[in-house]
């Protein structure tokens, strides 16, 4: 866990870490639903919006930001683990699942199969039902264990045949919070279906450790950078050299593996590199390497492990308050004790709508969210007989103090 004094800068800096605009004082964990921004993202957003000119162009202007942009990418690889392949942004992380699933899709054979989970996000669940449906082919869905919240490579095992083309797979839940195994689940895909695209959906995963594509042995992987203490308004996509240059939009004439459509917003990638910068400066206390990847991952396990721990005090108890198991009307998704949750926790309490208990911690100051068995959610919620439940996500810069706050007021809703 992270100490007071490392605590105290990383809290400083972030916009809005202990208050909001509109409400006051408050407690942030809706992560999940959008982390708190850098404020050098802030800054290198308002910069570049006063700049008026494009790429491309014979002036310094326009030469500063294809260098940025450049610099960007190389960047981005580098928190992806990524050693080849293009990485572009668009307009979200769903509308660049939707554009890789599709391409993926309609490259392969009339016979062939898409394979997805149930415990995926609509994101990628829609645009393969869409797609498979568009290519004649079938769409088979692996049923993810609801005691776990997760899914296995052996979940995926009896599903995947010769006939498997493209694959997709969450790599963390944004209902349940449980990670899944994507270099074992890929493993097993390619055992049956060597040469089967594989996509992954990285979105909630990503602000939650250090990432490292080249060993996933993937084709597609897709990140939404406001959940990575950037801002809103773009996706990243990173694809392999074998699905950069499947058929996919884009203009007659422009390289076999150009992704980006139109002229580019130079602060998506200039603000990804804020975020790569911050956690470089992160890593620093934790590794004395100067290379950058290396200090990516130590930020990485740094932040893995505070956040358990934290996670770990919301569920167990801290500071002398009993946890959320202490409670016999509170059910935890996933159980109480699972290794591969990520800063999340999701629960309802007996007796009671989880949206008054999302409405009561609001009223006392913490900012939390309700997830409904909707089309968004009700993948996880429907099997397991629930109409909604609390969803509390952590990032890295909350703390033990917030965490008792929680529960002293949890204790009192629920008592």
């Amino acid at each position: 866990m992270f100490n007071n004094e490392l605590m105290t800068k990383v809290r400083d800096c972030f916009e809005l870490v202990d208050h909001c605009p509109y409400q006051g004082k408050r407690i942030f964990f809706e992560n999940a639903g959008g982390a708190l921004t850098l404020k050098s993202v802030v800054e290198r957003s308002k910069e570049l919006a006063a700049v008026p000119d494009n790429q491309g162009r014979d002036n310094p202007a326009s030469i500063e930001l294809t260098n940025i942009i450049n610099k960007a990418k190389t960047d981005i690889r580098i928190f992806f683990g990524a050693s080849d392949g293009p990485v572009f942004v668009g307009e979200s992380g769903t509308e660049l699942l939707f554009r890789l699933i599709s391409a993926a899709i309609l490259s392969i054979p009339k016979d062939s199969e898409v394979l997805g989970s149930t415990l995926e996000h609509p994101a990628s669940v829609s645009a393969c039902t869409r797609w498979a449906e568009i290519a004649g082919v079938d769409y088979v869905k692996v049923i993810h264990n609801n005691e776990t919240g997760s899914v296995s490579a052996e979940d995926y095992r009896p599903l995947v045949s010769e006939k498997t083309k493209v694959a997709t797979i969450l790599h963390t839940s944004p209902v349940t919070g449980i990670s899944v195994d994507v270099k074992s689940i890929a493993a097993t895909i390619r055992e049956i279906s060597p040469d089967c695209i594989i996509i992954v959906d990285g979105i909630q995963h990503a602000a939650h450790g250090a990432l490292d594509i080249d060993s996933y042995d993937i084709d597609g992987y897709v990140i939404s950078p406001y959940k990575v203490f950037s801002r809103h308004g773009y996706g990243i996509a990173w694809v392999s050299p074998r699905l950069a240059t499947l058929p996919h939009n884009r203009l007659i004439g422009s390289p076999e593996d150009q992704w980006e459509l139109g002229t580019r917003d130079t602060a998506s990638y200039a603000t990804f590199s804020e975020v790569v910068n911050y956690f470089n400066w992160l890593g620093g206390f934790s590794s004395n390497s100067a290379d950058l990847r290396e200090r990516l991952v130590a930020a990485g396990k740094a932040v893995s492990q505070h956040e358990k721990d934290i996670t770990d005090q919301m569920i167990h108890g801290a500071g002398g308050q009993a946890g959320l198991a202490d409670f016999k009307n509170i059910t935890i998704i996933g159980g109480n004790d699972n290794p591969h949750r990520k800063g999340l926790v999701s629960f309802w309490v007996d007796g009671m709508d989880s949206v008054d208990v999302v409405t009561a911690l609001r009223e006392n100051g913490i900012r939390v969210h309700v997830r409904k068995n909707d089309y968004f959610s009700g993948n996880i919620l429907i099997p397991l007989g629930q109409k909604n439940c609390v969803r509390v996500s952590m990032c890295h810069y909350n703390t033990t103090e917030e965490v008792i706050k929680f529960l002293e007021v949890i204790q009192k809703i629920v008592s």
